[in-house]
């Protein structure tokens, strides 16, 4: 995939491709890939469990599973049990879906805002939900009232806006992680040429062929925009998660 600087790439991958009223967009279809990848390493690690005699499939399943209760658990307590298939469920796809992207061309589902935009439509359901059942829907609507009535537009916006920053931040760091690391290729590509250039004779040939600032380099620049950046927002999301739901459980 080429990326210009003025965007166009980014329209046309939202834009998608229409079939009949539908259109198809690349972050739709890579979604339905995480889904699968997600399935079949689902059914991969949890076929033919033994209580004796495991296997080394089933000890990184079981080391899996007990991270996540582990994380749930000392994020909201063990009343909150229900929901460590949710939170495993948002942090895997969270995952895949962003180091799918260090397949060469790949889009990743998360460098879209309705990725995060729909997580956190869900998340907020949850918290008004948490908040509804702890006071009641009165109490719950006095809520926006509080400490006192004029409050009301500012409160309104403070419940909106924690998912939404929630959303905006995963957005944000995935898809500048994207584009710096396109820039950053590119512009080794572009400094190999000018270098290769200078050289008498084979010079245009070599700067054509062998861009030599491209091999290497770019992998630190991965370490933090792809892998540390993949892994790291998937964890301050679920985290956030879990807090916030716990807090709207809590009876003001």
């Amino acid at each position: 995939m080429n990326i210009d600087l003025h965007g166009s790439w980014y329209i046309t991958i939202l834009k998608g491709t229409p079939v009949g009223d539908i259109h198809i967009t690349m972050t739709m279809i890579m979604g339905w890939v995480v889904l699968i990848v997600m399935s079949l390493l689902c059914y991969f690690l949890g076929r033919n469990l033994q209580v004796t005699g495991i296997s080394k499939r089933q000890a990184v399943a079981e080391t899996i599973v007990e991270a996540l209760n582990n994380f749930v658990r000392g994020s909201m307590g063990d009343s909150f049990d229900h929901y460590i298939p949710f939170i495993g469920a948002l942090f895997g796809t969270a995952i895949i879906s962003n180091m799918i992207s260090l397949v060469g061309g790949v889009w990743s589902p998360t460098a879209d805002l309705a990725t995060e935009a729909g997580w956190a439509i869900v998340v907020l359901i949850l918290i008004t939900y948490h908040k509804i059942k702890a006071n009641g829907f009165g109490g719950y609507l006095k809520g926006y009232l509080e400490p006192i009535g004029v409050m009301l537009p500012m409160n309104i916006i403070s419940e909106i806006s924690t998912p939404v920053s929630m959303a905006c931040r995963h957005f944000g760091n995935i898809l500048s992680g994207m584009v710096i690391g396109t820039l950053i290729y590119g512009s080794l590509g572009l400094a190999s040429a000018a270098l290769l250039g200078l050289i008498p004779v084979a010079g245009s040939f070599l700067a054509e062929h062998l861009p030599i600032f491209q091999l290497g380099i770019p992998a630190f620049t991965s370490l933090y925009f792809d892998w540390f950046s993949g892994l790291i927002q998937p964890f301050i999301f679920c985290t956030l998660t879990c807090i916030f739901i716990k807090q709207a459980s809590e009876t003001d």
